[in-house]
């Protein structure tokens, strides 16, 4: 039985792999790389994205919220965090909070649904 011989490693790396297990799991061989990065076949991905625009497109409509509306209160936001100076930490923890409220039980949902699979 031959030995697998590893190049040297530098001092101090005796606990490093030359190779992830981890990255060999997720990877399949001969996938090409934008593949991957976009978890599908880029034609898919493209399908995917406008269904969901189109849907969360239809309920801001419908909740009367525009493009140019969300823009420009970003600016107004930005502007505002800029005024503010130091108190302007306290206002970002009161938005990431507020956005958390949303974005952490959806988050929760997608990743109960991806466990299915």
């Amino acid at each position: 039985m031959s030995e697998r011989l590893d190049p040297p490693r530098p001092a101090g790396w005796e606990g490093a792999r030359w190779s992830d297990s981890a990255s060999k799991q997720n990877a399949t061989p001969g996938e090409p790389a934008l593949v991957r990065f976009l978890g599908g076949s880029p034609a898919a991905v493209m399908l995917r994205l406008f269904v969901v625009s189109l849907i969360v497109g239809a309920v801001l409509m419908w909740l009367d919220i525009r493009p140019w509306d969300i823009f420009s209160a970003i600016e107004r936001f930005l502007n505002r965090v800029w005024m503010l100076g130091f108190d302007a930490v306290r206002e970002i923890f009161q938005y990431v909070l507020a956005g958390a409220v949303i974005v952490v039980p959806v988050w929760f949902v997608m990743r109960l649904l991806n466990a299915r699979k």
